[in-house]
């Protein structure tokens, strides 16, 4: 009876590694040919630069090209799109933002794609914190006399963003809610024109990117209130976050992020050679460097962090994008 077990137990153990080898094979040899990746948004944009610092060192430490294909269109949804639905063997990968990670599928009613069901996230590489800016015509240098100031010029106001939907948008209709400000959106096609507007005092505030605020605070063009996010802004070390001038919001205290990704049943020995080797590209001074330059911050969380990240912020969104009232087909 013994040897009968023993043998049986044997053979289940036998069929489970022979299912393993393969995995376990193609971990070795992978790479074997060049890996692309996709970056949805256009040549020179950030998201093309965190592409292509990333791309050498993998290259290097994998031994196969990691070439960057931009494929443009519909808001980055269309380069994501192609990645999933790419062959699940690693051969190609995304470098995109959390909006096409995890918020537009709240936010299009025609997204073709399911970020949850669609895609394996490998890595989280970079945080994207905004600042909430204010035009320099108003007498206002704090949270506190922002609050005092929007609440005295209830339904007079207005905020930007640079599209309906995106995170400046999604970010600026919390904070409208919290002030009790019955702001007005106005949305622009872009940050740049958004900018110009605010500049020019046509509208009062707007969450601004972190590579583009620090030049408008520095002119006197603009004046910073405070930061998205749980962390100041290397940057701007004399500006608060929100939640330390006193709006501590979950939706605020989460930042934009930028993954790397997967068609979803890429191996997961494929998917953690890559999140190590991408863990070990963002160690790398010069990697650092690039994306912070960028106004990003450099942040690793590898398949299980991000997954638990994107569970905890996904539902914080959906509520979010259902409150502005932001619809886009």
């Amino acid at each position: 009876m013994y040897d009968k077990t023993r043998t049986a137990l044997a053979g289940v153990v036998g069929s489970a590694l022979l299912a393993l080898a393969p995995l376990c094979i193609a971990a070795q040899e992978y790479p074997s040919k060049p890996v692309k990746v996709v970056a949805p948004y256009a040549a020179g944009g950030a998201i093309d630069i965190v592409a292509r610092t990333l791309a050498q060192p993998l290259g290097q430490a994998l031994g196969q090209p990691f070439v960057v294909d931009n494929k443009t269109g519909a808001a980055g949804n269309l380069g994501v799109d192609a990645v999933a639905k790419a062959p699940p063997d690693g051969y190609t990968l995304t470098v995109a933002l959390s909006s096409n990670l995890m918020i537009n599928q709240f936010l299009y009613t025609k997204l073709p794609y399911q970020p949850e069901k669609d895609l394996k996230l490998v890595a989280k590489v970079a945080e994207a914190p905004l600042v909430l800016t204010v035009t320099s015509g108003i007498n206002v240098g704090s949270l506190a006399d922002l609050r005092k100031y929007v609440q005295s010029h209830k339904g007079k106001m207005s905020y930007g963003s640079w599209g309906v939907g995106t995170i400046s948008h999604l970010s600026a209709s919390r904070l409208n809610d919290l002030l009790g400000g019955d702001m007005a959106h106005v949305a622009y096609r872009g940050e740049s024109p958004m900018i110009n507007d605010l500049v020019a005092g046509n509208i009062q505030l707007s969450f601004v990117t972190g590579a583009q605020a620090p030049q408008f605070i520095a002119a006197g063009r603009l004046k910073p209130i405070a930061v998205t996010g749980p962390v100041r802004l290397a940057t701007l070390p004399d500006v608060p976050t929100l939640a330390e001038a006193g709006v501590d919001d979950v939706l605020l205290r989460a930042v934009g992020w930028v993954g790397v990704a997967a068609p979803a049943g890429t191996p997961a020995p494929v998917v953690d050679r890559l999140a190590s080797e991408l863990d070990k590209a963002l160690r790398k001074s010069d990697v650092q460097k690039r994306i912070r330059d960028l106004g990003w911050t450099p942040s690793f969380q590898g398949p299980a962090d991000i997954a638990a990240t994107y569970q905890r912020e996904a539902p914080i969104w959906k509520q979010v994008v259902r409150e502005s009232g932001a619809k886009l087909d």
